[in-house]
């Protein structure tokens, strides 16, 4: 990509990025308005200094000593002011930042959460979460130290530059002869610090990903004695991160020792100048002193901005290059087309799956030609091997993924045609791997929905065989269970889905293999808990335990995304085929152990 076109981009980029600035103008207007307050005050300081030092110091003025503290007093006051301005600039410039990346994180989030779950299969966590913490935090410096100081900073110039050719012309002109060689070194300069952020993003995605990983399956790494091979190839990353980071260092520390050796020749060919009028006879020559006092002022305040520019435009710019990577992510058309508005059905229908096909990756079918009716207040089981499509079906009532061919309705409506939202408030599912956020129990179970009610949930618990053991932890049902529930056994968290899937009351209930990873004990308390909740409802369950299906309505056995047998326990082990293979076979390993 050619540097004109990135310009573009990244021109486009900022323009989108000010879009958020639009319902904040009042913080933007204050935060433009002090830093314009803020430059006419450098414009005065360096002439009332030249002045008052010629005029009442070197002059002798008969007023010295009354009249020159008079200017010191204006001086002074002239800091106190821009100390106090400096103050309100930068509140409200971060003000108008962090203003703007709540708004953009609350988007990018709001657009995640609706991603199908294709996405989140194959994109690490850890990416997720750096564009959703530190590449918007990185935006924010765009306005808090980017933007605004940038305006501040060309103010400045503007105003040093009025001064000086006010002051004195030839002067002015002799002073800026290493400005074009600045100019060259800033540019080189912003395209090196450009590259540098690149590889740093870059880099820091990668390591947020494989901390995340490795945190998260930290019981893995220990199992199987990975420490050590884990944080070699974390000494690996982290070496990377930190070439990322001297790039960036190298470029700052060749240009800022450039500015400085500039900034000396200019003050060095202004000392010359001053020289060469102080020794000939020239008319100015009595002035000469304040002149140069005026001039060594203003040449400070001229090349501290173009360096503290050039820095805040690498400020800039990797806030530019982190939001290109957020805007990527919000511009990601991953959803699920929720093109439905049906908002009112009556769930007491067949549920029928017609000539279905489902793919996870092209046209790789795991689930082929699948024809079904699941009748209303029925428990329907599916069973068969690993990989035989048992969940898929389940993701695809959800609307989790979506088919390629066929379609799925309840009663006469398909299930496209409904509501998004309002499909999946009716169905609930309890999975095998039970997720709990690092809240309290309570919390974990209404999900923050206030519609439930304390008494609900206690409710719920006795039904479901849990409130015993939730009353013996402590606090009881305001019991943080921490990341994940780590603090509870299988068996507990187990529970706690069910708990929440009978709050919830759905019209369809599904049990993605919910006892096959218990104990006895747990699975004798979760199955009373399956029979209260699997009660007048339409139930689906995916069973690992045959034995724990024995009663269902109707069980659907899957071979290879193929429907290969259906019925009741009793006329499936009647027929004497894939059932009854099965389930002697789970039946002898039993008998076995």
């Amino acid at each position: 990509m050619s540097n004109e076109k990135a310009s573009k981009v990244d021109f486009g980029i900022f323009k989108r990025l000010l879009n958020y600035a639009k319902p904040y103008k009042l913080y933007l207007f204050l935060a433009f308005f002090f830093t314009v307050i803020i430059s006419v005050t450098v414009f005065f300081r360096p002439t009332i200094i030249g002045q008052a030092v010629q005029k009442y110091v070197v002059n002798e003025d008969t007023r010295s000593a009354e009249s020159l503290l008079f200017w010191i007093l204006v001086v002074v006051a002239l800091l106190v002011a821009q100390a106090i301005l400096m103050f309100f600039s930068s509140y409200y410039s971060n003000l108008l930042a962090q203003s703007i990346i709540k708004d953009m994180r609350k988007k990018l989030f709001k657009h995640l959460v609706g991603f199908k779950m294709k996405y989140f299969d194959k994109t690490p966590i850890g990416t997720l979460v750096t564009r959703s913490v530190s590449d918007i935090e990185a935006v924010s410096d765009v306005f808090s130290q980017g933007l605004i100081n940038i305006m501040g900073d060309l103010l400045t110039l503007a105003a040093v530059l009025l001064g000086m050719f006010l002051t004195d012309v030839k002067l002015t002109f002799l002073v800026l002869i290493p400005i074009p060689l600045l100019l060259i070194a800033t540019r080189i300069f912003a395209r090196a610090m450009k590259k540098a952020f690149q590889k740093e993003r870059v880099q820091v995605n990668r390591l947020n990903t494989f901390v995340q990983e490795r945190v998260t399956g930290m019981a893995i790494v220990q199992m199987f004695n990975r420490e050590r091979v884990e944080a070699k190839r974390f000494d690996k990353i982290n070496n990377e991160h930190k070439k990322a980071h001297i790039d960036a260092i190298w470029a700052f520390s060749i240009f800022f020792p450039l500015v400085e050796v500039l900034s000396s020749l200019s003050i060095a060919a202004m000392l010359v100048y001053a020289s060469v009028i102080v020794s000939g006879d020239y008319s100015d020559k009595a002035d000469i002193i304040g002149t140069i006092i005026s001039f060594t002022l203003y040449v400070n305040l001229l090349y501290r901005p173009i360096r503290q520019l050039a820095d805040k435009y690498n400020v800039l710019q990797r806030g530019i290059v982190r939001a290109e990577r957020v805007f990527e992510a919000i511009d990601l058309n991953e959803h699920i087309q929720d093109e439905g508005s049906i908002t009112d059905l009556n769930f007491q229908q067949s549920i029928k799956f017609d000539s279905l096909f489902f793919a996870y990756k092209d046209d790789d079918y795991v689930l082929k030609n699948i024809q079904l009716s699941i009748e209303p207040n029925t428990t329907v089981a599916f069973v068969g091997a690993t990989g035989a499509g048992k969940s898929s079906i389940v993701n695809l009532l959800a609307r989790f993924y979506e088919y390629q061919k066929g379609t799925i309705k309840i009663g006469d409506t398909n299930i496209k045609d409904l509501d998004l939202g309002y499909l999946r408030k009716n169905i609930s599912i309890v999975l095998q791997d039970v997720f709990l956020f690092s809240d309290t129990i309570y919390n974990n179970i209404t999900l923050g929905d206030s519609s439930i009610t304390k008494e609900q949930v206690v409710e719920a618990a006795k039904a479901v065989g849990a409130h015993d053991f939730i009353l013996r932890l402590p606090n009881a049902y305001d019991y943080e269970v921490g990341e994940r529930g780590g603090v509870l056994s299988v068996g507990q968290r187990q529970l706690i889905s069910f708990i929440r899937a009978y709050v919830y009351n759905p019209h369809i209930l599904v049990l993605d293999e919910a006892t096959s990873s218990v104990d006895s004990e747990s699975e004798e308390l979760i199955q009373i808990a399956t029979e209260k909740l699997t009660a007048g409802r339409t139930s689906i369950v995916i069973a690992h335990r045959l034995s724990t299906i024995q009663k269902a309505d109707k069980i659907i056995v899957l071979e290879k995304g193929e429907i290969v047998e259906q019925g009741s326990h009793a006329e499936l082990i009647a027929k004497g085929g894939y059932y009854q293979n099965l389930y002697e076979k789970q039946f002898l390993n039993s008998e076995n152990q």
